[in-house]
């Protein structure tokens, strides 16, 4: 049996809801063959909403009544951007099994605190999934970094799993996202998934798409190809400065997001340019170059000693920013690769993690790894929303006994 299932993703950056539509054959021998990607798409927000989503997912803001509401207005824009890919496949809505949502993260909060005598961690991922369901009339899947959460992890990355069936091989690997935040997964040659390591790497785009903000007044929001950067002078001793940043130091696993390097390290830096009189170009260069050696330095302090890496893959929208792939290529032996060179979609592979960790829960299986996140164990993620179209489920399951039966997927 096959099903479609759509995967929504908006990340760190808030570009846009990206949309992907695939077809999951679950009879297939292994996942690198079960999934197929029949359509994407991104659909922007409309103006205004990614800045106010920026707004309330920045420290201190965001009254209560507000995030209540903004929940369900980000669940009406997914239900839409779900029956735009819809319709762009020239399919209905009743074709589609299932809708997996990552949501949109306003908050990543995985470092714990002691509250009224709970250690406590939290995320909070906005984009009512019943919202979801009932507009588009299909099941639907979200709220997946929870529970890894409950189970002791930090929550994220929680892509390895896709990565590892789609990229395992003979040779060390690393798959290397770089979106809103920039974050690996390292998979051994002829290794287990318990034995594939990742963790966020520290800033990916977010910081330069908020310097662009700041320097365009709002007219750009990234800094395509990275023009802009290419015409600046690298300052030394700002970047030496910011590596000095103690996420880097962490141990893994480990994640960040807009807490660490958001609006306030974005106002730090524009201080220290004023200090050492750079012109926003400089800044952006320096920028660039201080996400790369992020980078670098993940890989020299926790992968390149106890792995000898063959292959570098790269992912998300930082792969199109010339400059700083430029940086990294400047600093590695390794020839860095598209993931497109292995026939992925680089735009989709994010959204197609999600539909994947959709079809997992409703087969009843762990979608993360410990090894990535540190959970104490293998934990079953999202929270199921039926939809009107629950009868097929029904079907799947009296058919499987239960549960679909592909053990083939791990």
């Amino acid at each position: 049996m096959s099903h479609l299932i759509i995967g929504l993703m908006s990340g760190t950056s808030v570009d846009g809801i990206d949309a992907a539509l695939i077809e999951m054959d679950s009879q297939a021998r292994c996942l690198c063959h079960q999934m197929r990607l029949l359509e994407f798409a991104t659909v922007p927000y409309p103006q205004g909403i990614r800045e106010h989503i920026l707004a309330i997912s920045a420290a201190n803001d965001g009254s209560t009544a507000e995030i209540c509401r903004w929940n369900v207005l980000i669940g009406e824009l997914f239900a839409q951007a779900a029956e735009h890919v819809i319709a762009k496949a020239g399919l209905k809505r009743e074709d589609v099994a299932l809708i997996g949502s990552h949501g949109q993260t306003i908050q990543h909060l995985p470092n714990p605190v002691e509250l009224y005598g709970y250690t406590i961690s939290a995320t909070l991922q906005i984009g009512e999934p019943s919202v979801i369901a009932q507009r588009t009339g299909i099941t639907t899947v979200a709220d997946f970094r929870p529970a890894d959460i409950a189970a002791g992890g930090q929550g994220a990355p929680l892509l390895p799993l896709l990565h590892y069936h789609l990229f395992k091989g003979n040779d060390d690997t690393i798959v290397q996202n770089i979106g809103g935040i920039g974050n690996l997964t390292f998979i051994p040659g002829k290794g287990k998934s318990s034995d594939v390591i990742a963790f966020d790497t520290g800033p990916g785009n977010m910081l330069l798409d908020g310097l662009i903000a700041y320097y365009s007044q709002g007219k750009d929001t990234y800094d395509r190809n990275g023009a802009w950067a290419s015409r600046g002078c690298l300052c030394t001793p700002l970047l030496e400065e910011l590596l000095q940043h103690p996420f880097f130091a962490l141990p893994p696993p480990k994640t960040c997001g807009r807490e660490e390097f958001g609006p306030e390290l974005m106002q730090h830096i524009i201080r220290r340019s004023q200090d050492f009189i750079l012109s926003p170009a400089d800044v952006l260069q320096t920028v660039t170059a201080f996400t790369a050696r992020s980078i670098i330095k993940a890989y020299q302090d926790f992968i390149f000693p106890k792995a000898k890496v063959r292959r570098i893959l790269v992912c998300g929208g930082g792969r199109l920013n010339l400059t700083l792939m430029f940086h990294l290529q400047s600093a590695l032996d390794l020839h860095l690769q598209p993931v497109e060179d292995y026939g992925i979609n680089g735009d989709a592979l994010e959204a197609m993690g999600f539909a994947l960790l959709a079809y997992e829960t409703m087969c009843g299986r762990p979608g993360n790894l410990p090894g990535a996140t540190g959970a104490k164990s293998p934990v079953i993620l999202g929270k199921v929303v039926w939809g009107p179209n629950y009868s097929y489920w029904q079907r799947v399951f009296s058919r499987s006994g239960g549960r679909q039966s592909s053990e083939s997927a791990r």
